[in-house]
């Protein structure tokens, strides 16, 4: 038998007004704490930020704002923050917002607790002990950042987006609360909605826990595919496949909004545990030269990786089209397989996501550069169910061009 393990934020609390919750759950910390909330200008003129504070101030905690939280944060802006931080001296860190200013947050959290610069942290592994307590509120139904142990900035400089993952970035409280996502824009629900659909999916079709060889005491950054993470990778595509066209086009919708909540979370705990993959891996260096949302990107490659992975997992797609409710009677397991990827490029165009890289305004004679870079993050390549080279990253990316 194979070891695999299982993670996730310390304690969540789910459901409409959770976000009254939040000064409560700083108490557990310790009466009159010191809270500095991270996010950004659109929830503060929104009020969103308001019901946090008040949660806050009625439990008797100070509070600061940074509202300069930015989509796709840079390693410059996580320097900023802490700065921002580091003048108001706060014991506790709240992210408030998309996977942007949570991830934010998060990296905050780490600076003010050990110092240093954001890249002396980029991998596995490389936060050397506990943070401030972070708790983190989503506002979009897509990251799972509430719930995941890892945060991705932009580094501006080598156009790339680059992760930190510790198992100390995990929240100590996820408060999830579906009203909150009301308010979210009809391109952050597509492009968030699209994402946490990209997290289940590569959690359902990782590389299998067993296969991994991990070593007894070693810690790694993910456990591989597994059977707790199958269960949750599969809720979060059958509740995404019944909600997310209608919690873009009917955003007042509590029912859809609260679907793509959970669906969100579960995708979140399901990818942080099992792993993200070959998606991922091409998206960063796309995301940090065009500049696309994480989502958006995940989004357009999606189907196109599917069909790279297809040989080595058949059945897991063949499920897959299932969870996403197409008429699997009487069909092959090819054929289902071949349907899941039919089913995926459905939903992404019936969200307005884009179809082509062209569209985003990637140039031919940047492809190359893109599998070279993505080729090199071996953490996710690892994750890939199948052997892929630089020369198929290239082959993948010239067909979603």
């Amino acid at each position: 038998m194979h070891v695999w393990e299982f993670s996730t934020a310390g304690r969540i609390v789910f459901g409409p007004h959770a976000v009254d919750e939040v000064g409560p759950a700083v108490t557990r910390f310790g009466a009159n704490r010191r809270a500095l909330i991270v996010t950004d200008a659109h929830l503060v003129a929104a009020g969103i930020v308001r019901q946090v504070t008040a949660s806050l101030e009625r439990a008797g905690h100070i509070v600061t704002v940074f509202e300069g939280g930015m989509p796709e944060p840079s390693i410059d802006l996580a320097i900023r923050t802490h700065e921002f931080a580091t003048d108001n001296r706060p014991d506790i860190i709240i992210g408030l917002g998309g996977g942007s200013n949570i991830d934010l947050a998060k990296m905050t959290a780490v600076l003010v607790t050990h110092g240093g610069n954001p890249e002396n942290y980029v991998g596995f592994n490389n936060i050397p002990g506990p943070l401030l307590p972070q708790i983190c509120i989503p506002t979009t139904a897509g990251t799972g950042s509430e719930v995941s142990h890892s945060s991705v900035l932009t580094d501006t400089a080598n156009h790339i987006k680059v992760s930190t993952l510790s198992h100390y970035l995990r929240p100590a409280v996820a408060i999830v609360d579906p009203l909150l996502t009301l308010s979210c824009p009809k391109k952050a629900s597509a492009d968030s909605g699209i994402d946490a659909l990209t997290h289940a999916i590569e959690a359902f079709t990782a590389t299998d826990h067993h296969a991994l060889g991990r070593e007894s005491g070693v810690a790694m950054p993910y456990s591989g595919k597994h059977p707790m993470d199958d269960v949750l990778a599969e809720q979060a595509i059958r509740l995404i496949g019944k909600h997310l066209v209608r919690a873009v086009n009917e955003p007042s919708n509590v029912e859809a909004r609260n679907g793509m909540s959970l669906a969100a979370m579960w995708a979140g705990m399901a990818f942080s545990n099992s792993g993200v993959a070959l998606v991922h891996a091409m998206e960063y260096p796309v995301g940090g030269a065009v500049h696309v949302s994480h989502g958006a990107g995940n989004g357009l490659l999606l189907p196109y990786v599917m069909r790279h992975i297809l040989p080595a997992r058949v059945p897991e797609l063949a499920r897959i089209a299932e969870f996403l409710g197409a008429n699997v009677s009487g069909k092959s397991q090819e054929a289902c397989a071949e349907l899941a990827i039919a089913e995926v490029e459905k939903l992404r165009e019936a969200i307005g996501i884009p179809l082509r890289l062209r569209d985003l305004g990637v140039k031919p004679d940047q492809l190359a550069d893109f599998a070279g870079k993505a080729a090199k993050i071996e953490r996710l390549i690892k994750m890939t169910p199948c052997p892929t080279t630089a020369d198929d990253i290239l082959r993948i990316y010239q067909a979603a061009w």
